[in-house]
């Protein structure tokens, strides 16, 4: 995968040379810009390992999530393992990594069985009392829409399906959950018109299945809304991701990630955000801007005054996928409001509702 800082080629230094112009290092990009965005009507949303972040953020914050969309994800805390407390650093995460991947996607293969739903809500419960994440009161009126495609090869639908049983463990209402587990998708993100045919299982993990999730994700979570634009008419702007690591480097971040403005929400203050994750191996590093143009966030965000936030990973030799910790790659604290990934996405989220000059 190419690395975001690229040696300059043998073509590039000789173009230089032949105009007589001042070769210089690329800069990096802006930080976000300060929109006066609300913070108490954030959502999520997230595919794969995105899913599971969508749900950890959703719980780390809960006093400012009001919902969230999980897809091809199973239930928070799902990777962590019984034995975690007892093990040391690279032991834990081939340990989580181990759950992750036999007992959270692959549906209970290696005798791991399904995630115990109860169990897992227990632990969250504890987890709050304990102030690492906000108290699951603040959960117990969120809207949650869960999907699962019959050909998704990767996360089995029955982990899904678990999913919607730690939702209504924790206490939220069965008219709140919205669970999708009849589609004849792959493991993908769906759309109407874009993306691979519908059941494919690859890169860029956008399928068209004549289905508008984006649109259906937002209506779940926000209620009825305006129906999206024609085509996009805000602006997708990178924005430099290394503000927003504090003193931490080595926490899974691309130095570059995206947001959408519509126009109404750069002239005016007072506008929602919604967080969306890409999965692992479709952050814009590997599939370029298929997950953040081509899923439809942007139509449904310029008529309904909605920032949408694209923040990216990158691949490393600990994570080579570039997927977001649900298992604990960046440390013992990735399911907290103390995970440095979720610290960043946070450090986001309060520059957005800064008010700018």
């Amino acid at each position: 995968m190419t690395n975001w800082l690229i040696r300059p080629t043998i073509a590039a230094v000789l173009a230089c040379l032949l105009t007589l112009a001042g070769c210089s290092e690329e800069s990096p990009p802006p930080p976000l810009p300060k929109l006066g965005a609300r913070l108490d009507e954030t959502s999520t949303s997230g595919i794969s390992s995105g899913a599971y972040m969508a749900g950890q953020f959703q719980l780390a914050h809960g006093s400012l999530v009001i919902g969230t969309a999980i897809i091809a994800g199973g239930p928070y805390g799902c990777a962590e393992s019984a034995f975690s407390s007892l093990v040391p650093g690279p032991g834990l995460t081939m340990l989580n990594l181990n759950k992750a991947v036999t007992g959270c996607m692959l549906d209970g293969m290696q005798m791991m069985g399904v995630p115990d739903a109860e169990w897992l809500a227990e632990k969250a419960e504890k987890r709050a009392e304990r102030g690492e994440i906000d108290p699951i009161a603040t959960d117990k009126a969120d809207r949650v829409y869960l999907y699962t495609g019959r050909h998704d090869r990767t996360v089995m639908s029955r982990i899904v399906r678990r999913t919607a049983d730690f939702y209504r463990a924790l206490g939220v209402p069965e008219e709140n959950i919205a669970l999708i587990d009849d589609s004849d998708a792959g493991h993908a993100f769906v759309t109407e018109t874009e993306g691979l045919a519908c059941g494919r299982n690859g890169a860029p993990y956008v399928t068209d299945c004549d289905y508008d999730q984006a649109g259906a994700l937002l209506t779940h979570i926000y209620g009825p809304i305006a129906p999206p634009s024609p085509q996009s008419t805000g602006r997708f702007i990178a924005f430099d991701q290394t503000a927003y690591m504090g003193d931490e480097t080595s926490i899974g971040l691309a130095a570059t990630g995206t947001v959408y403005v519509p126009n109404a929400c750069e002239t005016g203050a007072g506008c929602r955000i919604h967080i969306a994750f890409h999965g692992c191996a479709q952050n814009e590093a590997a599939v370029g801007e298929a997950f953040t143009k081509n899923t439809g966030f942007a139509r449904w965000a310029d008529t309904n005054r909605l920032i949408v936030l694209f923040p990216q990973t990158e691949s490393s030799a600990l994570n080579p996928q570039g997927c977001w910790d649900w298992w604990g790659y960046t440390g013992r604290n990735f399911l907290t409001k103390d995970a440095p990934q979720i610290r960043a996405v946070r450090r986001m989220l309060d520059t957005l509702a800064e008010k700018g000059p």
